[in-house]
């Protein structure tokens, strides 16, 4: 598994808010249940949208290249 660089927290605590951010739990109740700080689970947090943002980005020519065709009957 990949960690964040430049992060003071331990792996096993790195794991533990990445399974919490998965689950969709909040940031106060995932500080709460790995014994951190609010703040510093909700800077976690921040900074894995902004990683999910940046891959997405770069995968957005991939993804919507070439001729796209819209189906115009409705259900």
């Amino acid at each position: 598994m990949a960690y964040m660089r430049k992060s003071r927290l331990s792996q096993h605590k790195q794991d533990l808010l990445l399974e919490h951010f998965v689950a969709s739990t909040t940031a106060r109740c995932a500080a709460s249940l790995v014994n951190v700080n609010f703040k510093t689970s909700a800077s976690y947090f921040h900074r894995l949208r902004a990683i999910i943002a940046y891959h997405l980005e770069l995968e957005v020519d991939t993804v919507l290249s070439g001729e796209i065709e819209v189906d115009e009957s409705s259900p």
